[in-house]
């Protein structure tokens, strides 16, 4: 079977480990895989080459009909967590085969992982992208707000992309060139260095750099 080039996962925690030389290493704790290859998708029906694969099983009795029905396709078994990652050859997989973590990646690998950082609702420019602010004392009349967002008589609007308050996390983020530590085949748990986006149990997708 050839190297898939990534893996489903869910963030446990961090803890730290250290290596040869007594260094405390920050690492992450992920549960990732097995994942279960429920369709195949080609350039001739779908237009690009992917497998889809499922994550975390689910109950029968927790699926609707339009999700049994695609699940029975590749054995049965229902996932709470269904994403595609893309294949050179779609055929070279079978339907209901189970990707194992020893088979995406190794220690010392480079991966990149993605992830939905935390909501933090609506915040205003200090928290949200790290304004000074105002002085604090009496009589200031300015001490959050954002300060002029114009642009005077040209081009006389607000620009694209400007600094404003608004909605802050609850969007997917990509961690790029992260090390890998550690991997226990055993129990299906990859140690990665550094933060990963997310809350605990969040979902993580797991890409090599291969």
């Amino acid at each position: 079977m050839p190297k898939t080039k990534g893996i489903l996962g869910r963030k446990i925690g961090m803890t730290r480990v250290y290596n040869e030389n007594g260094r405390s290493i920050p690492v992450t704790v992920i549960e990732a895989g097995p994942c279960t290859i429920l369709q195949k998708k080609t350039v001739a029906k779908e237009g690009y080459n992917a497998i889809q694969v499922g994550f975390l099983e689910k109950k029968p009795t927790r699926l609707s009909k339009p999700e049994t029905g695609h699940f029975n396709r590749s054995g049965g078994k229902g996932f709470y967590h269904i994403r595609e990652f893309r294949v050179t050859d779609p055929e070279a997989y079978d339907l209901g085969q189970e990707i194992s973590l020893n088979e995406v990646v190794q220690v010392g690998d480079k991966v990149d992982i993605t992830g939905k950082v935390k909501g933090r609702g609506f915040q205003g420019v200090i928290k949200r992208h790290g304004f000074a602010g105002g002085k604090a004392s009496h009589g200031s009349g300015f001490h959050r707000a954002p300060g002029s967002i114009g642009c005077s008589a040209y081009p006389g609007r607000v620009m694209k992309g400007k600094k404003l308050p608004g909605q802050m996390g609850n969007n997917k983020v990509t961690q790029k060139n992260l090390t890998i530590v550690d991997i226990r085949d055993d129990e299906n748990v990859l140690l990665v260095e550094g933060a990963v986006p997310g809350a605990k149990n969040g979902l993580l997708s797991i890409f090599t750099k291969a």
